[in-house]
């Protein structure tokens, strides 16, 4: 059976925009026929959903495409990563395993149950990851194709105190994390990011997430193929958890698309 609603959208730019934004992270749907293999009660699955999901990116995404000077391409997980997380290896390579989060959670944010431990992951990887990574490549290959090059900006919040299933909680969690790549981030898009974001507070590296996403087609051989994850403090723009935005959003939409405009050209 289907997902009760889309897995993801992709919506179109400009022909000649080089840039993707992804937003992985920002949906709270949950099918029907997920949700019943998820053991938490109506209310703490609530509470899970306020903490693990990026509240308000695609609106950041959304506003900041319509401020840019050459309008990208954004690609929208359309449901929650309690669905798959569409980020995760789908296999033994991913270390989030080690918190029961993979690319089918079995653990909470507070690494509580979410599933049982013995949950399949396959029928979900097989439904929603493998077609979500198929377009997310198709998205860069077109971008490719049409302008010979692709910079994919990951867009994610993270919360203002660190939570259980942080493996590297421990760090700095400035306002802007940028997540960098040894191959896929070059020193100009990082150099980019952080002038962009130059009035929304201190830009950190790689602390307390990071790295990037890059389509595994990609990933460590195609050099035209450049990737930077913006991780924004959610205080900057919103009530924790999982409450409404503030005026914030409106200066890191802002920046975005500074920073949109500053690599599209």
């Amino acid at each position: 059976m289907p997902p009760a609603a889309p897995s993801f959208e992709l919506l179109p730019g400009a022909e000649n925009s080089p840039v993707i934004l992804h937003v992985p992270h920002s949906a709270r749907e949950i099918p029907a026929e997920v949700r019943a293999g998820i053991v938490l009660d109506d209310e703490a699955l609530g509470r899970e959903l306020d903490h693990i999901t990026d509240a308000h990116t695609a609106e950041i995404a959304a506003r900041a495409a319509r401020l840019s000077g050459a309008v990208p391409w954004r690609f929208v997980n359309r449901l929650s990563r309690l669905v798959v997380d569409p980020e995760r290896f789908p296999d033994e390579r991913e270390e989030m395993l080690a918190v029961g989060m993979g690319a089918v959670y079995t653990r909470t944010t507070h690494r509580e149950a979410l599933r049982p431990a013995d949950t399949d992951p396959e029928p979900l990887v097989a439904r929603c990851f493998r077609p979500y990574a198929r377009a997310m490549t198709d998205a860069v290959a077109g971008r490719l194709a049409a302008v010979g090059r692709a910079v994919i900006i990951d867009v994610h919040s993270y919360p203002t105190e660190p939570l259980p299933y942080e493996l590297h909680g421990t760090g700095p969690r400035p306002p802007v994390c940028l997540g960098t790549d040894s191959f896929h981030t070059p020193p100009e898009l990082r150099d980019a990011a952080r002038e962009a974001f130059a009035e929304c507070g201190e830009t950190g590296l790689d602390s307390p997430f990071g790295g990037t996403y890059v389509p595994l087609e990609f990933y460590g051989s195609e050099p035209r193929v450049t990737a930077l994850m913006v991780e924004i403090r959610r205080d900057t723009y919103m009530t924790e958890p999982g409450g409404p935005a503030h005026a914030g959003l409106d200066r890191l939409a802002a920046a975005l698309a500074r920073l949109v405009t500053a690599v599209s050209r």
